[in-house]
């Protein structure tokens, strides 16, 4: 069965032979392997180049902030996937990342294409205030929460964010995707009419796109981070298990309530 388009067949990532794999342009075994370091690998297999110094700080730097943020929900499913399964570190490491959606790790994304459609009216020559604070009401006619500000527990302000945007400054980064999302979070507390300090999912891709990443690559950001981060809960859990200690802690927090009347529910069926 055809499905799609058949006239590009083609990758330009790698390649291999009987004598030799070759990796965008790059021969793996005597130009990469001890050669290059993993953030420079990292931008040669998804851009093809390897970044400058200034890019290859700020990718370190965002890896760093969102590789671990304790026991959230896709830790927690990765590590009790684990104490079911031993043997399944695969398995658990897919839990965890899959659980990584639009509220956890994977709102980076989101928050990436908010500010990009931002910059791309501002570029046809609309002013950057009234751009970001037209957004801001339309998200509030809407009910809806502003991608890459806000957070639960930082209300006075994320320190994971403030230390990103101050590296993206210093080392001449900050563009004008953090220049809006700095806008956002300027214009926010007084149109939705609460705190919303920039997060670092609002961070992160404004100081990655500033550097160059595209966002349709955003979410790889967080993902290679967080898989560190599992790696380093499933090689505990599998020294001293807490899956289900978790599990048993859910069991007694949760109430069992009594549907008297569940919706759909006609009773048994006779026959």
């Amino acid at each position: 069965m055809r499905i799609g388009k058949q006239d590009q067949a083609i990758t330009s990532i790698a390649k291999s032979d009987d004598t030799s794999i070759t990796v965008r342009g790059h021969d793996l075994c005597s130009e990469l392997i001890g050669k290059i370091e993993f953030v420079d690998y990292f931008w040669l297999l998804v851009i093809g180049k390897t970044p400058t110094s200034e890019q290859r700080i700020m990718t370190n730097a965002c890896l760093v902030a969102i590789a671990e943020h304790g026991l959230v929900p896709s830790v927690q499913a990765a590590r009790m996937t684990l104490a079911a399964g031993p043997d399944s570190w695969q398995g658990a490491i897919s839990a965890g990342l899959l659980g990584m959606g639009t509220v956890v790790a994977g709102s980076s994304e989101i928050a990436g294409r908010f500010v990009v459609d931002i910059v791309e009216q501002c570029a046809e020559g609309r002013d950057v205030e009234e751009v970001c604070r037209k957004s801001l009401e339309r998200i509030k006619s809407k009910r809806q929460k502003v991608p890459g500000l806000g957070h639960p527990q930082h209300s006075a302000g994320d320190p994971r964010a403030d230390v990103l945007l101050a590296l993206a400054d210093t080392h001449g980064i900050s563009g004008e995707h953090v220049k809006v999302l700095r806008m956002l979070a300027k214009l926010a507390p007084d149109i939705i009419n609460r705190p919303l300090p920039v997060n670092v999912s609002g961070a992160i891709p404004a100081v990655m796109l500033d550097a160059g990443w595209p966002v349709d690559a955003m979410k790889g950001i967080p993902l290679l981070a967080r898989a560190a981060g599992l790696v380093a809960h499933l090689f505990e859990e599998s020294q001293r298990s807490i899956g289900f200690i978790m599990s048993h802690q859910a069991d007694q927090a949760i109430a069992y309530e009594e549907l008297t009347n569940p919706e759909g529910d006609h009773g048994p069926s006779s026959v």
